[in-house]
């Protein structure tokens, strides 16, 4: 069975990882790319621009503004390319080893089809409930403190997984009640941000960005979904 798991993690992970940098060297590299322009203008004209870590998948490499010391980037074209090629890979794989665990935990037959189902999950509680509170951000956006916004992407997206589980897997009220208290809870303490902050970088880009990224992502989370039931349940067969 550890096998098992291992191998289906393995084998969704990095096809769908793969299919996360084309989308990443199509649509949101471009706008990252586009942005780092206002960031480098902010840097020139003296103003520290907070650093754009986010604590999702929308990472491709760049700058931080404001440091005394330019901290190390990988270099533009095939280097960036190849580096965000072995990030999307590890963060695939990573969730896909998170996905088939719970597979394996619900101890259910599963086909590539409730697979996509299971995907769709994963993306509501680490994309879309994360960026009710902290969406995407360019480089040269405001943020507040990246511990701090780490701390709260993952109390939502492990509140909301465990929300979702009691509404979707328990047949008692209470419990279902408290599934939804979950899913609420992260939202009620508030996202950390940053008081009066501004950014140079035009709101047309920073919600163009927004948007391609909540895309990018259902698509891959449907993609991992159904790649990690087809491989699980191959895997069954050759048991």
């Amino acid at each position: 069975m550890f096998g098992r798991i291992i191998l289906t993690a393995f084998a969704a992970g990095v096809i769908a990882g793969v299919f996360l940098w084309a989308a990443h060297m199509v649509k949101t590299t471009p706008l990252i790319l586009a942005a780092e322009v206002y960031e480098t203008q902010d840097h020139h004209h003296g103003q520290a621009a907070a650093p754009h870590d986010h604590p999702t998948t929308e990472k491709a490499g760049g700058e931080k503004a404001g440091a005394e010391k330019a901290e190390w980037a990988p270099g533009e074209g095939f280097e960036r390319a190849a580096y965000t090629l072995l990030a999307d890979i590890v963060t695939a794989v990573g969730f896909a080893f998170l996905l088939t665990g719970a597979l394996h935990l619900r101890g259910h037959p599963i086909d590539w089809r409730q697979g996509v189902l299971w995907g769709l999950a994963g993306f509501a509680a680490f994309f879309a409930a994360p960026s009710l509170g902290l969406p995407p951000e360019l480089p040269g956006m405001q943020a507040a403190d990246l511990s701090a916004r780490q701390a709260w992407w993952l109390l939502t997206a492990v509140a909301t997984a465990a929300g979702l589980w009691c509404l979707a897997f328990s047949a008692n009220n209470v419990v279902k009640a408290l599934g939804l208290g979950l899913i609420v809870l992260p939202h009620l303490i508030g996202s950390p941000h940053v008081a009066g902050g501004q950014s140079n970088v035009p709101a047309e880009l920073a919600s163009e960005f927004a948007v391609t990224a909540m895309v990018v992502n259902g698509l891959f989370w449907m993609a991992l979904g159904g790649l990690t039931g087809y491989f699980y349940n191959r895997f069954d067969q050759l048991e």
